[in-house]
């Protein structure tokens, strides 16, 4: 069994890849896993010196396959990639536009984030989903979420799970996350 490491770029991902959830996905799908997970402190970290040591920390702690969580940031998911990992020696996933875009596929957690049902029918076509979240939000219920780490939070209390998100049919970066660990757990 392949032992992975995973590194967010920020704290939203962190949040993501630290969650009950995804533990537990992990966990179903018989995957061993280093419980530290690396915050890079940004996408500019990513591209950086910066990005070898994590994946030196990762390899060190027993990591055989490290897996790199970012934002497209309105790039190219190829050029992404190889910004970060030219060499493609490491899994890196990324999620177009925004990780939030992940939040607004998940439409059980959103309804219960935004007290009403809720459905997005093209999250990752959303240029910034973090401020279609806010003012939604700030519609809804009188009251934004601040930040994104606030988000990340409030999220996960109201239950987001990478599965639902990669169920959704216009989420293709989250089911490309999905199909991926899917795929660790055979080897």
């Amino acid at each position: 069994m392949v032992k992975l490491g995973f590194i967010a770029e920020g704290d939203t991902e962190k949040r993501v890849l630290t969650s009950e959830n995804f533990k537990e996905l992990l966990k179903r799908l018989g995957l061993s896993f280093l419980e530290n997970v690396e915050n890079a402190g940004g996408v500019s970290n990513l591209r950086k010196e910066k990005i070898k040591s994590l994946i030196q920390i990762q390899k060190d702690r027993g990591a055989e396959k490290v897996l790199i969580l970012t934002d497209s940031d309105g790039k190219c998911i190829t050029s992404a990639k190889q910004e970060i990992d030219p060499a493609g020696e490491n899994i890196v996933i990324v999620a177009v536009q925004m990780i939030e875009a992940w939040f607004l596929a998940d439409s059980a957690a959103m309804s219960i984030f935004l007290k009403g049902k809720y459905f997005c029918p093209s999250p990752e076509a959303i240029p910034n989903p973090f401020e279609t979240i806010k003012e939604e939000r700030k519609e809804r219920l009188g009251s934004g979420v601040g930040d994104k780490r606030t988000l990340g939070q409030k999220i996960h209390y109201s239950g987001f799970s990478l599965e639902a998100a990669a169920a959704h049919p216009n989420c293709p970066s989250a089911k490309y996350f999905l199909d991926k660990l899917t795929a660790l757990s055979s080897l």
